[in-house]
């Protein structure tokens, strides 16, 4: 464990049982959703590569125009 956790587990302690168990699920619904995200980008990188080629095509190819910031 490195000593910043340590740190924050140490002021953990000290807050009362329901400002434990508020954090305790803040941290853990984050992990999870650290877990998801990176199941999602690890199983897309095929899709985001045939978006990325086909975009450069499009650009190579004379079919894209530059964006104007004005025009939005």
């Amino acid at each position: 464990m490195t000593e910043l956790l340590e740190r924050a587990i140490a002021r953990l302690q000290t807050l009362t049982e329901s400002e434990q168990n508020a954090i305790a699920s803040i941290i853990l619904e984050e992990i999870e959703d650290e877990r998801r995200w990176d199941e999602l980008f690890s199983r897309s990188q095929d899709v985001l590569a045939r978006l990325a080629a086909s975009a450069m095509a499009e650009y190579h190819d004379g079919e894209t125009q530059e964006l104007d910031p004005e025009k939005l």
